[in-house]
């Protein structure tokens, strides 16, 4: 008798990570994936129709995860450099656990015509991603904490740069994991730069 659970679900997309992350989309075969849960070929075509929508479903939940986090997150505070605090410790600590979700995720957007499925659409997501650090920092600069001087998106690209620059070091070298220090520091470093500052200005980091 088939098996058509949600648990059946879960371990087709696991599989499929797995091979995903350690092989490649195209270098994977659906065989292969069924072959790891010990499920047929229409069990997985229940679920995800194709290859493809294996992928696609694991791309996007590298997204709605991210969305999640940075709510969660920035709920914790009110104010713009604990909300930022929040984010980068909670996505350090997302990234440290899922590792191969991530690489797939970071990994599509430099990808070459043929790695991974065509119409991913998931440029949607990344942009809803990043507007919600952008509302964060508007919010911000509306209530006095940050500057108008620069750009909204300016700002907001440059937190996201330092964000993902770490994210992604983080996935390369699993050694040099940041932890919640450098989520502190990294986030000083935004707010108040690196320029020489008097000691009345400094913001100790505890």
């Amino acid at each position: 008798m088939a098996r058509h659970g949600p648990e059946t679900g879960r371990q087709i997309l696991q599989a499929a990570l797995k091979r995903f992350a350690n092989a490649g989309y195209a270098a994977t075969s659906v065989q292969q994936i069924v072959d790891d849960v010990q499920v047929s070929k229409p069990a997985l075509y229940y679920y995800f129709q194709d290859k493809a929508g294996l992928f696609k479903a694991l791309v996007h939940q590298a997204h709605d995860e991210r969305y999640r986090i940075l709510c969660a997150a920035a709920a914790k505070s009110d104010d713009i450099r604990a909300q930022l605090e929040h984010i980068l410790m909670d996505l350090f600590e997302y990234f440290s656990e899922n590792r191969e979700l991530m690489r797939i995720s970071f990994a599509t957007m430099f990808a070459a015509p043929g790695e991974v499925p065509a119409n991913l659409e998931y440029a949607e997501k990344c942009e809803r991603n990043f507007e919600f650090i952008h509302s964060l920092i508007r919010l911000a600069q509306t209530s006095g904490e940050l500057e108008e001087r620069f750009d909204s998106r300016e700002l907001a690209f440059g937190f996201y740069g330092l964000a993902n620059f770490y994210l992604v070091s983080h996935l390369v070298r699993p050694g040099a994991a940041p932890d919640n220090l450098a989520a502190k520091r990294i986030v000083d470093l935004f707010l108040t730069g690196a320029g020489v500052r008097q000691p009345a200005d400094l913001i100790p980091i505890l």
